[in-house]
């Protein structure tokens, strides 16, 4: 890592590989530093170009050409093309164990777990929601042979599938140790979904830096969407599709003319497919798949020192301030209206149905919402969300105030659908635009933190 990563905390975007000279480097520092100093710096504010956007004539073409941004996925260059596969990819992966842990794992535990016993497993998901403290040593160590990021990805992938071939061959006696009300037995059904967590959880700080380079510069809203489709079809896989063929009702009925008591698919054989595709992906990732080399390299302690003045300035704090407060108008809507249509009588198979109807509106309006926040701005359209998302609130209120004494009828349901989608439409919208604007302000030399930091 060059000297101006330890010497400020933002740096002009350049293409991957491009390393100005040291005389260079220190001048760009220079006048980054002297940019920061003004009492007026804002994050709105255009970067000033220096002579390392042209450090050659292809970075020249790239930069020059970032006025005509791509419409859609086909106008892409086909590098963006393949390289925004590859995010989608990456993301799908990272989906599936997260899936898995905060999805089907706690719906299956109910009848095995008392509350408190779910308060203990609720751990598990913790390592996602604290990546950021070790963000910096991915962004700090690696191996110059695999790259930057693959020195992560790769190492994290092949203990995630070598973690979940063996766990699908314990996990239904671990599940049973855990219910004979033993804390041991609790905490260690705990520890190995606290472990997956973590294995995606750090390779998610390594997806999201390498996302900052692998897209072009005005193609970066692309990597928004990448993680929006990506996660949601990893999460919907081993959520709502598993659950849907693990269990017995829904296999009784439409795949058997002769009933049984077990689903199509069990917990610990969905997660010994998982671990092979995990490998089968990571071999082919390692193969196929060469990632730019970069000199830059720092100590540890320089990127949380970085990290630390990025906190500081004042635009990023007036951002914390926002997201703090941003969800407490629907927060409640998003935690507890499917729990109080089925409190009031709404079948599970019609929250299942409505579930389904809802999955192929937050791949498609993840897509377009990566479009639109070009063309409107990113947060512009996260503010036009946002109030959107507040009338779904109070819509959906309204649908379960309505709800039809005498059961769930035709037209009620379909006022659900109506109600799920449309919250949907909007939280996609927030998510994937709120997401393009980190990736547009993060410096990819320290992307795995200045990401994490932001999401965080």
């Amino acid at each position: 890592m060059s000297s101006s990563l330890s010497n400020s905390t933002i740096e002009p975007r350049r293409k991957a590989g491009t390393m100005p000279s040291s005389a260079s480097s220190s001048s760009t520092a220079h006048e980054r530093e002297l940019l920061m100093s003004r009492e007026n710096f804002s994050l709105d504010d255009a970067i000033p170009l220096t002579h390392t956007h042209y450090a050659t004539s292809d970075d020249k073409d790239h930069d020059l050409s970032s006025s005509s941004s791509a419409k859609g996925f086909f106008d892409l260059p086909p590098s963006d093309q393949r390289n925004f596969s590859l995010l989608v990819l990456l993301y799908f992966l990272q989906g599936i164990p997260l899936g898995l842990a905060t999805g089907s794992v706690p719906f299956l535990l109910k009848s095995h777990l008392s509350y408190g016993q779910m308060g203990i497993y609720s751990l598990a998901s913790y390592p996602y929601s604290l990546k950021l403290l070790w963000s910096p040593i991915v962004d700090a160590v690696w191996n110059k042979s695999l790259g930057r990021r693959k020195s992560w990805i790769l190492p994290m992938q092949t203990i995630s599938g070598l973690g979940m071939l063996y766990l699908g061959s314990v996990v239904e006696s671990l599940m049973d140790e855990a219910g004979t009300g033993e804390k041991a037995g609790v905490w260690n059904f705990t520890g190995w979904w606290f472990a997956l967590v973590f294995m995606c959880a750090t390779q998610d700080i390594a997806v999201d830096g390498w996302a900052l380079t692998l897209l072009s510069a005005n193609n970066l809203a692309y990597a928004s969407t990448a993680q929006t489709v990506g996660l949601t079809a990893g999460q919907f896989l081993s959520h709502t599709v598993f659950l849907a063929f693990n269990s017995k009702d829904f296999a009784n009925k439409w795949f058997r003319s002769i009933p049984a008591d077990t689903g199509l698919v069990s917990l610990g054989g969905y997660l010994s497919f998982a671990g092979v595709l995990f490998l089968i992906i990571t071999m082919g990732l390692a193969v196929f798949n060469k990632e730019e080399k970069s000199k830059e390299r720092g100590g540890i302690m320089d990127v949380y020192r970085i990290m630390g003045s990025i906190m500081k300035l004042e635009n990023i704090q007036g951002l914390m301030k926002v997201y703090l407060i941003a969800k407490i108008g629907f927060v409640a809507n998003d935690a507890v209206t499917n729990l109080k249509l089925l409190e009031k009588g709404f079948g599970q198979e019609d929250l299942a149905l409505t579930v389904l109807i809802d999955f192929p509106f937050e791949l498609v309006i993840g897509y377009y919402a990566g479009q639109w926040s070009e063309k409107y701005g990113a947060m512009r359209l996260w503010s036009w969300a946002f109030v959107g998302r507040l009338f779904a609130a109070m819509f959906a209120q309204f649908v379960v105030s309505i709800f039809p004494s005498g059961g769930t009828t035709s037209w009620y349901l379909l006022l659900v659908i109506i109600s799920h989608i449309y919250s949907t439409f909007m939280s996609q919208i927030m998510f994937v635009t709120v997401c393009a604007f980190h990736a547009k302000i993060a410096d990819p030399v320290i992307g795995g933190t200045y990401m994490t930091l932001l999401a965080t």
